[in-house]
């Protein structure tokens, strides 16, 4: 095994004067007490390495949480609206983990801890300002983990104001009248059209997965070609250009 797959299950010693830290294998074996077991949440680890997925995994679940594990950036941006608090590798095969961040803090409020090898004053700067919620270095104890995510999850953030109006270029979408107009005049528009223009636009280039898109517009009730239809004829009355597909993720909002 190479050294970065033996990062978490090495011990971490914290600072003097305070108790020694504990490997996540001792992490494993510590049962907390239910006075202090934190509420069960549904957690999703990004990780690419397999080992230290699956051995994190075993300790949240021994605490009563639900795990999912996915290996890249592209499945994260896919699967984090399920889950109440992610749990980001920065180290990944396919996007930059700093990348992946963004993306997820830009199309929602969820948790987001970054949990990599990355160490250095401008690794954690970097990773805070991409919106991750706290950062912690590789290796560490499984207990420390638990309390971040604890102090994160008690630090759960308002959703943010959403302007009334966006404009962009010639094209102007009012979410107050539920009325677009482009180069001044009006683009008619169904509900869950306006509603899809309205979601991407407050995220310009952002890429929205596909799977948030279908929650935020349409709830319950919703199907892939539902949305391709939705999209198509929304591009026919304001042109290609505002809606980029982003093939195997989702779609964001274009330049027109």
């Amino acid at each position: 095994m190479n050294q970065r797959s033996m990062a978490v299950l090495e011990p971490h010693t914290v600072a003097a004067g305070v108790n020694g830290g504990h490997s996540l294998a001792e992490g494993l074996r510590t049962q907390r007490s239910g006075a202090a077991q934190s509420a069960l949440w549904r957690i999703l680890i990004v990780e690419s390495n397999a080992v230290e997925a699956e051995t994190l995994a075993r300790g949240l679940r021994r605490h009563g949480h639900e795990v999912d594990i996915v290996a890249t950036g592209s499945e994260a941006l896919r699967s984090y609206t399920d889950a109440d608090l992610v749990l980001l590798d920065l180290e990944l095969p396919d996007l930059d983990g700093l990348e992946v961040c963004r993306g997820i803090r830009a199309a929602h409020e969820i948790a987001v801890i970054a949990v990599t090898a990355r160490g250095s004053e401008l690794d954690r700067v970097l990773g805070l300002q991409a919106g991750a919620d706290d950062y912690l270095v590789k290796p560490y104890g499984f207990r420390e983990l638990m309390a971040r995510m604890e102090a994160v999850m008690r630090r759960a953030r308002p959703p943010r104001p959403v302007a009334a109006a966006i404009t962009a270029g010639p094209l102007r979408i009012d979410a107050g009248t539920r009325e677009v107009t482009l180069d001044g005049e009006p683009v008619e528009t169904t509900r869950k059209e306006f509603d899809m223009l309205y979601l991407l636009a407050s995220h310009p280039g952002t890429v929205i997965p596909r799977k948030l898109l279908m929650e935020r517009v349409w709830g319950d009730s919703w199907s892939r070609r539902t949305v391709d239809t939705h999209v198509s004829t929304l591009r026919n009355k304001i042109g290609a250009g505002w809606i980029i597909t982003v093939r195997g993720v989702g779609f964001r909002f274009g330049q027109g």
